[in-house]
């Protein structure tokens, strides 16, 4: 992928949350719009960005769409979403994201098992 076009794919905040919650492991459509509270159609439209780009893939678990990060990103891609974990360290929104991922997991954490293993 070109760096430019990694930029500007990685220029929305959303993306940036979702790509950062990816972090912590594989998340079904649902829990990103629990999380983010945000409407289904918002996020299947970042997602399926991120997924065209390659960033992202996705695979089906009965009524559910999987999304998990692509496995051996190229060298640039590492280096932003390394920076994406050094910067939400700090940043609010990541934080409450983290929380809001930890409330879910707790409240659904059977679903979360038998639809992201």
């Amino acid at each position: 992928m070109q760096l430019a076009k990694l930029h500007s794919l990685l220029a929305d905040e959303t993306r940036l949350r979702l790509l950062h919650l990816l972090l912590q492991g594989p998340l079904c459509v649902c829990h990103f719009q629990d999380i983010l509270d945000a409407p289904q159609v918002k996020i299947s439209k970042h997602l399926g960005l991120l997924r065209a780009s390659g960033l992202v893939t996705n695979r089906r678990h009965k009524n559910w769409v999987i999304y998990e990060l692509a496995e051996k990103p190229s060298g640039a891609i590492q280096a932003q979403l390394h920076a994406l974990t050094q910067t939400a360290k700090t940043e609010p929104v990541f934080q409450r994201d983290l929380k809001r991922l930890h409330k879910v997991s707790n409240q659904a954490g059977e679903i979360i098992s038998a639809c992201c293993s």
